[in-house]
């Protein structure tokens, strides 16, 4: 029985050495140098897979004909002058100040990059047709109507999201049906809160931490201020943003265009507005 044993634990020894080598050398070609274009473009079975991989991973963000959801149209990335290298660079480390993530080199490895690339590199688009709206014009409506709550490289209020990529991470349709009121998707970090303490009053911000006794809030002043919550009668997360809705009556069309052209030029200070 001993032997028998021995053998076993040989076996298991020499299995778990040959899973730990091909883990290693599988981190040994991801630290290779990367290809400038995608390797698998074309190839049948890489489509496939890529396919499959964009379903599970990607269409929840981008839309299931990745025609763009809450993040962008993928479709004319290439059409519009992107390149495979930059594309996976995007996946593999996200877009800082967005809801694109980076993904785990542990968990994705580069050949899965690869063959999603070369799926959506399928789905095609005409070139985007060119953008209507003036970004200076649109600039300045966004001083007079989003700047009070909204961050854009270093300027404005931090009670809601800093865009100063939003360019890089919403659609255009996007980005219009969240103003006009169509879209009731709230970016994590910025759920709606409302308070009342013992005495009545109802405070409304946006939750920032909470735990089993305390929660902690943005106001509306832009207060951060925490709470224990044996103080309080009710908290409840609102469904509606603080973000005001801006219909036709408050932001007329040649407004609301002007200013969709500003936000989709914000790509942050590494790229080039379009």
């Amino acid at each position: 029985m001993s032997g028998t044993v021995r053998r076993l634990a040989v076996f298991l020894a020499l299995a778990l050495g040959s899973i730990a080598a091909h883990s290693a050398a599988a981190q040994d070609r991801s630290a290779s140098p990367r290809p400038a274009t995608n390797p698998l473009e074309g190839n049948a079975f890489a489509i496939s897979n890529g396919a499959a991989m964009f379903r599970n991973r990607c269409a929840g963000c981008h839309g299931p004909d990745a025609h763009g959801y809450l993040g962008p149209d993928l479709t004319s990335y290439w059409s519009a002058g992107g390149t495979d290298a930059r594309m996976f660079d995007i996946v593999r480390r996200g877009v800082p100040g967005t809801e694109m993530p980076g993904a785990d080199p542990q968990r994705v490895l580069d050949k899965d990059i690869w063959q999603t690339l070369a799926y959506i590199r399928t789905l095609g688009a005409v070139p985007a047709a060119t953008p209507t709206g003036d970004a200076v014009s649109g600039e300045r409506v966004f001083r007079a109507n989003c700047a009070s709550c909204h961050r854009v490289n270093g300027r404005g209020g931090e009670l809601g999201p800093d865009l100063s990529r939003i360019g890089s991470a919403r659609p255009r349709a996007g980005l219009s049906s969240k103003i006009r009121g169509s879209s009731d998707v709230i970016r994590p970090g910025y759920e709606p809160v409302t308070l009342v303490t013992r005495d009545g009053e109802r405070i409304r911000g946006v939750r920032k931490n909470e735990d089993e006794f305390s929660i902690q809030i943005m106001d509306a002043r832009e207060r951060l201020q925490g709470y224990v919550k044996a103080n309080l009668t009710a908290i409840t997360f609102d469904k509606q943003s603080l973000m005001p809705v801006y219909g036709p009556d408050r932001l007329n069309d040649r407004d609301f265009d002007d200013l969709l052209r500003y936000l989709t030029s914000l790509r942050g200070a590494t790229e080039t507005a379009r």
